[in-house]
């Protein structure tokens, strides 16, 4: 490609080590386009986006390849051996209708086991692409192009797909890895405020799991990292996605370590169902669920001491909230209820207590199942 790869994670499968993920960092501004060249060897690709990033200055020439016209939502564009599915942007269009319109395109247009579906843009767009791929055909290939902080730091990588249903978080899916990942850091320049402090809260996740220095990062650079400071960010993503991928070879079908990165997200997902899909961003969610499930910890007896006022201090420094009632529940009857019966749905849990990730210092963390009453009096503040 002309802008020239950094260098690159092979990410193998403990499951199957000829299976493997080539993770590429790529320098320079974004340039979609290039993936109509270099990633052509004569089959079939469906390339799936949707309507914010299509509207992209960077995506101009990727999506004049398809059309000269503005592209319309749900609509499917080709040339030749490519097609493009545009489909609604959010939380709210992650649904198992998306995933089917990404399978009904490759139907409708004679795809076969040897065609690949290409995602580009966040989270929502690969887990879906991700999912519509391990589906169609019983698995066809997939790569991804994440565009977002959240999807580039932690979304995009690790194999896990899906869609939410029946307004619950990633009711539904699949273990599937891709087969490459190409990260362009500078996708995050183009984000909302908004979106790039979302995936940055799971950037601060991933610090506290398992890196002090990036933890130090975090407190002492902050001014930079909201910035979005080039060489920072690039020094996060980096850092982010290595941690990830050695847990992922580690513990690739989530039955040990790899749960760690549920951190805050148990009361994080309670909290996008009971508020509504999409109205609470996915990082906000998982930084008010970190900040419950420190102080949960302490009421436990788990954690060292300071440790939650530090955790706090600093997710409260970067703009989210760590008060027991979230705003977005000011005005939910029963908030409280509504929360922990979300919880108690969450696919992790195995049992009628509510499984959670615990730490009792940074990157010293911990399973453990909890009762309802003790999860109640951090949602109360009591």
């Amino acid at each position: 490609m002309e802008n020239k790869a950094e260098n690159s994670i092979i990410l193998k499968y403990p499951s199957d080590e000829n299976t493997v993920t080539d993770i590429s960092f790529f320098e320079g501004e974004p340039c979609p386009e290039k993936l109509l060249l270099n990633l052509n060897d004569g089959i079939k690709r469906l390339f799936v986006t949707d309507t914010t990033l299509q509207a992209l200055p960077c995506m101009k020439n990727f999506i004049s390849y398809f059309t000269d016209e503005t592209p319309s939502q749900d609509s499917l564009y080709s040339n030749g051996n490519d097609f493009l599915l545009i489909l609604g942007s959010g939380e709210k269009f992650k649904t198992i209708e998306s995933v089917l319109k990404i399978v009904s395109s490759a139907i409708e247009n004679d795809f076969n086991r040897n065609s690949v579906f290409i995602g580009i843009g966040g989270g929502v767009i690969t887990d879906m692409t991700g999912f519509a791929s391990s589906i169609f055909k019983r698995g066809i290939k997939c790569i991804f192009v994440p565009t977002t902080l959240l999807s580039c730091v932690d979304a995009s990588i690790g194999g896990k797909t899906g869609c939410d249903f029946s307004s619950y978080k990633n009711m539904t899916g699949t273990f599937h890895p891709a087969e490459k990942i190409l990260i362009w850091g500078s996708f995050i320049k183009t984000l909302s405020e908004r979106e790039f402090r979302s995936g940055l809260a799971e950037a601060v996740k991933t610090a506290l799991l398992f890196s002090d220095e990036l933890t130090v990062l975090f407190e002492k650079e902050k001014e930079d990292v909201l910035k979005r400071d080039e060489k920072i960010l690039s020094k996060i993503i980096r850092e982010c996605a290595e941690a990830k991928a050695r847990i992922v070879m580690e513990d690739f079908k989530e039955k040990g370590r790899r749960a760690f990165l549920n951190l805050g997200h148990t009361f994080g997902h309670a909290l996008e169902s009971a508020s509504g899909l999409g109205e609470v961003t996915h990082g906000e969610a998982v930084a008010w669920g970190i900040a419950r499930a420190a102080e949960l910890s302490e009421n436990l007896g788990y954690a060292e001491k300071g440790y939650k006022d530090k955790t706090l201090k600093l997710l409260f420094e970067y703009g989210y909230c760590v008060d027991a009632v979230h705003p977005s529940l000011l005005k939910t009857e029963d908030a409280s209820g509504k929360l922990l019966s979300a919880m108690h749905k969450d696919k992790k849990n195995n049992s009628d207590s509510v499984r959670v990730i615990l730490q009792k210092k940074n990157t010293d963390t911990f399973i453990t199942e909890v009762s309802d009453s003790e999860i109640l009096k951090v949602l109360k503040g009591n």
